[in-house]
């Protein structure tokens, strides 16, 4: 049916107007032919003026309306022509109906919000006679063509599913892996439907030990992954398949409230370990798909980087808990000045109440003595004994913290977090678990023994280091001066923590930082652009050490 013809709203929720002729564009919709779509694709035009300028409000509503009702409609050719990249909206278009089976599409959209539209999908995939509906939310951003002037969907393959990303295909079929039930470490299942930031690791568990589990495969819909040794995400299960039995360390209760945790800020991370075993307990994101920043974030801890240092400068005898140091407000190293924060300083401090109120100079002042081994000493110390910069062999893909050695200038950012310090969430939870414990054990989300993998070692730490670090890291979370204080105050038992923040290139805002224990927990948050750490990060890993034993 051509754009001459009248077509009927389906259900009166709404229309779209392409040449006088309306069009309900919240179902599968018959008559929206090519030509009765404006716009077209990002292809030159000199038959009329090139418009510039923002896109307008009606045009944004017109354009998302247009291309939400072809997609609808499943008209690949119409829907990408209304996007600035036709050639790849027509193919990641096509395998929505060809490669992942939908035949069907109710698209609901929500209240633009500037340029980007919101919208509901709620499709029906069938394949070899079996049916189940799929819903999820994405959104489109609307933007001025560059050559022709016309309104465009700006295209991402985001716009199809929020988890789709360039190079990575949907697909409907029989599952190339078997499935599992994984439950946590008192037998309860865990679900990515309960548990939204566990999806991509259940994903990766499926893969690596489904087989092994005795798992056998179901009728699903996925993302194929652009990597060749990535891990497909599994969308919507059409037949399950018989699930293998798969016993993590995750700890449901401690999960469930990292996953509530995270969601109070933006970009928030949080990971959670139990220090007398490694045992990885909780692990949550928010946002919870996507890039997964608890495990493979690589960021400046900022402060709580301290605990490595204070190590570090106790184990070389250039100070103790409770021995003098110097908090001036700034510090000079090769060239560079460091500062406190505001330029504080404090007249009469130990190297506690320093750490305390995380005083900056007092941690580059005393290592000036180690003269030829300053710029090791960091790198040896997190290597040697809290097990940084090893390959650590979780049971899921995760990225080992780094402390290089360094020269100049880094070498004393390096003291205070920043520099080429590269650590995470679950990094730094280690970090606090091997401070607590005395002795670093690598951690890890299922058994050594379900693959024979090898588990990175270190030294314990040596006699007295680690109860001054639990002793510094008490004071910190309990005496007034404390910058930990305030966050940890709900929390009880033998407890500890350190605040951070770190400024990153481009931020107006530093990363806010806590890590933290109490009792057999020790927890480790990042909340990017948060501020300071005990502000957002600390609330964090408050609410995940609450639900600890």
């Amino acid at each position: 049916m051509r754009s001459g013809a009248k077509v009927a709203v389906i259900g009166g929720v709404f229309a779209v107007v392409v040449g006088g002729v309306g069009y309900g564009a919240y179902n599968v919709l018959d008559g929206l032919g090519d030509s009765g779509v404006g716009g077209g694709s990002d292809a030159k035009t000199t038959s009329q003026e090139v418009r510039t300028g923002p896109v307008t409000k009606d045009e944004i509503a017109q354009t998302s309306k247009n291309f939400l009702a072809a997609w609808a409609k499943g008209d690949a050719e119409v829907a990408s022509k209304l996007t600035n990249n036709a050639a790849d909206a027509a193919s990641v278009l096509t395998q929505y109906s060809e490669s992942a089976h939908v035949t069907k599409a109710v698209i609901t959209p929500g209240a633009a919000t500037g340029s980007k539209v919101p919208y509901t999908v709620r499709a029906t995939v069938s394949y070899k006679g079996k049916t189940k509906t799929w819903s999820y939310d994405s959104d489109l951003t609307v933007v001025r063509g560059l050559t022709t002037g016309h309104a465009l969907v700006d295209w991402k393959p985001s716009v199809i599913h929020p988890e789709l990303r360039e190079g990575e295909t949907l697909e409907t079929g029989e599952s190339s892996t078997a499935s599992i039930e994984a439950v946590d470490r008192n037998g309860q299942v865990l679900s990515k439907e309960k548990y939204p930031s566990l999806g991509g690791i259940l994903d990766e568990l499926r893969k690596k030990y489904g087989e092994k589990a005795g798992g056998t495969t179901g009728i699903e819909t996925w993302i194929n992954s652009a990597n060749a040794d990535g891990v497909d995400k599994t969308l919507l299960t059409l037949v399950k398949g018989k699930p293998g039995r798969v016993t993590t360390t995750l700890d449901a209760k401690i999960q469930a409230a990292a996953e509530a945790a995270v969601k109070k800020f933006d970009k928030s991370s949080v990971a959670a370990v139990e220090p007398s075993s490694g045992a990885i307990r909780a692990i949550a994101n928010n946002p919870a798909n996507g890039f997964e920043p608890a495990r493979s974030a690589a960021v400046a801890p900022g402060s709580t980087m301290k605990i490595i240092t204070a190590a570090m400068i106790i184990q070389n005898g250039l100070g103790s808990a409770n021995s003098p140091v110097k908090c001036p407000s700034t510090v000079p190293w090769e060239g560079v000045t460091f500062h406190n924060l505001d330029e504080f300083s404090m007249p009469a401090p130990t190297l506690k109440t320093a750490f305390a109120r995380s005083c900056n100079t007092a941690f580059i002042k005393p290592v000036l003595p180690l003269g030829d081994k300053r710029d090791t000493a960091l790198h040896d110390e997190a290597g040697q004994y809290f097990g940084i910069g090893q390959v650590w062999r979780t049971g899921i893909a995760t990225v080992d913290g780094k402390v290089p050695a360094s020269e100049g200038s880094e070498t004393a950012a390096s003291f205070i977090g920043q520099g080429k310090i590269q650590m995470n969430p679950l990094n730094m939870a280690s970090v606090t678990a091997t401070a607590a414990h005395g002795q670093f054990l690598q951690p890890y989300i299922v058994p050594k023994s379900l693959d024979n993998r090898t588990f990175a070692t270190a030294n314990p730490l040596p006699g007295g280091v680690s109860a001054q670090l639990k002793e510094m890291l008490h004071y910190t979370a309990t005496a007034p001066e404390g910058t930990a204080t305030q966050a940890m105050a709900s929390v009880g038992g033998d407890k500890g923590a350190k605040t951070g923040s770190s400024e990153i290139d481009g931020h107006a805002t530093s990363d806010s930082w806590f890590t933290g224990y109490s009792n057999d927990l020790a927890a480790a948050a990042l909340v990017q652009s948060g501020g300071h750490g005990g502000d957002a990060a600390g609330p964090v890993v408050a609410a995940v050490l609450l639900a600890g034993p």
